[in-house]
């Protein structure tokens, strides 16, 4: 009797491993890129055929892991910068700046405060923070947020999202008054956010809450992409009898934290 064989199935292993490789590389490659790529430059530099690599570029877009670019080109977008600072908040970054921290709330005599952009609104987290010696000091617990549009560590973040990221914010936020001092119309806020990107600190004048101000500037990674920013928060009248000073120090702490991530240029050119 002749035994009859049972072709073999095609490995669903094989493809599915395949598949997961091929997400990583262009991961990968445009991580390494803030410019990004075309379709054209992606399928040759990966050797993915187009019409399978447009498929997962469509998906990837449409769940914002991937921004399409007005010019065709592909880069990472807000959801991928989202996970990756969610991993840098949890890992390296509390760590590499903390010294910063230190140094700025010493210099300053104010607490100081590390901040990231949280990934489920527009508001930004506090995950460290080195508190001032003075009697009378403004606090804040690890995990507290601050809205984008009515803080100094908020504006900080604000000014130097992705275009597009900035742009939808701007256009869906509910601005309303924190105190009588916070920035409610759009214009004016836009306006205020291309004087950050300008001077490269925001500055908060009881914008938040009565009685206290901060300023705050960018931490960047080595894309040139906002991944914190390092705040100093205290009574108002101590806060701006030294802004000048404050501002430097501010700006210089959240440098250092930058070179630290391995930033070499810093804010990117908009």
């Amino acid at each position: 009797m002749t035994q009859r064989r049972t072709p073999k199935r095609r490995s669903t292993i094989a493809a599915g491993h395949r598949a997961t490789g091929r997400v990583l590389d262009i991961l990968e490659l445009l991580a390494r890129s803030p410019e990004g790529f075309t379709l054209t430059e992606l399928s040759a530099k990966l050797r993915i055929p187009k019409s399978s690599l447009l498929a997962l570029l469509r998906t990837f877009a449409e769940r914002a892991f991937l921004e399409h670019r007005p010019t065709g080109g592909y880069r990472l977008g807000p959801k991928a910068i989202d996970v990756g600072m969610s991993l840098l908040s949890q890992r390296e970054l509390p760590s590499v700046a903390r010294p910063a921290l230190v140094d700025l709330m010493e210099k300053s005599g104010e607490t100081t405060f590390l901040g990231i952009l949280a990934n489920d609104a527009p508001e930004v987290v506090y995950i460290d923070k080195v508190e001032s010696n003075q009697r009378i000091r403004y606090t804040a617990s690890l995990g507290e947020r601050r809205p984008l549009y009515g803080s100094a560590p908020g504006i900080a973040i604000f000014a130097f999202l992705p275009t597009a990221q900035m742009e939808a914010y701007l256009s869906s936020l509910d601005l309303r008054p924190l105190t009588a001092r916070t920035i409610t119309d759009r214009t004016a806020l836009r306006a205020r956010l291309d004087e950050v990107r300008r001077t490269g600190v925001a500055i908060s004048n009881e914008e938040f809450l009565a009685g206290a101000s901060g300023i705050a500037a960018p931490v960047f990674d080595p894309h040139g992409r906002v991944v914190a920013t390092c705040t100093a928060v205290g009574p108002s009248a101590r806060i701006l009898a030294q802004q000048a000073s404050l501002t430097e120090w501010v700006r210089a702490a959240a440098n250092s934290v930058s070179k630290s991530l391995g930033s070499r240029s810093g804010a990117p050119d908009f």
